[in-house]
């Protein structure tokens, strides 16, 4: 889909100015076609202003990036839409700011944010025939909340190597599961997979070897029963 308007100035640069002015975008995202060459004419008679036809193709990055920016405006959150990489089949968005209220953006453990960065992506790919990949971040969190799951993961994985005993995480997103198993495929003594349907699915640590006997460090030292006789 093709963005234009025809505007008209003094000069073809001032044209273009104008055209991405009213178009919404910067001048370096704008392409145009000079309609009609300005005439100076003489001692002011004459004169011909340029004729420019200012226009942008509407692709799946500035479809997303638009229904992010009418989303956090209409919730009347301040923040900045930044593309932080962009390839042939994607790009990635993070929202930066100070605000507090960024934080409902994010929601219970991103699921907000996953939500958002879905209907994104659905507006990116309407009308296209290739799927378009679009990533969506608010002040770094996904790359914390890895970072709290993976440390969580190892944490979890340790005492379950050590006690025999299993660990059961609350359900979580397909996303964080595959973080979870991906920190833990190689961590000695335990093993992880997944149960559950759908929300509820859920991330389960088991011991490598469940008959095997735990480790006694472990085991809490047992104090000196009084036993009392109920004959005396």
């Amino acid at each position: 889909m093709i963005r234009e308007v025809t505007v008209s100035a003094a000069t073809i640069e001032e044209a273009v100015k104008k055209g991405a002015e009213e178009l919404g975008v910067s001048t370096d995202s704008v392409q145009n076609e000079v309609i009609t060459e300005p005439k100076k004419g003489f001692l002011g008679f004459g004169a011909v202003d340029a004729k420019v036809r200012v226009f942008y193709e509407v692709t799946p990055a500035i479809k997303a990036k638009e229904f992010i920016q009418k989303v956090v405006s209409n919730m009347g959150i301040d923040c900045r839409i930044v593309e932080t990489e962009k390839t042939d089949d994607g790009v990635d968005f993070i929202l930066e700011g100070e605000s507090d209220e960024l934080g409902i953006l994010i929601g219970h453990h991103g699921d907000v944010l996953e939500s958002l960065q879905y209907l994104a992506s659905l507006a990116a790919n309407r009308g296209t025939d290739d799927f378009y990949r679009i990533g969506l971040d608010v002040n770094d969190y996904r790359k914390k909340r890895e970072e709290t799951l993976r440390a969580l993961a190892r944490k979890k994985a340790a005492r379950v190597a050590k006690y025999r005993r299993s660990f059961v995480f609350e359900p979580m997103s397909a996303k964080d599961r595959r973080i979870i198993h991906s920190e833990l495929q190689n961590f000695e003594g335990v093993n992880t997979h997944s149960v559950g349907q759908d929300d509820e699915r859920k991330v389960i640590i088991s011991a490598t070897n469940m008959n095997k006997p735990a480790d006694k460090s472990a085991r809490k030292p047992q104090g000196r029963r009084n036993f009392r006789n109920n004959n005396a």
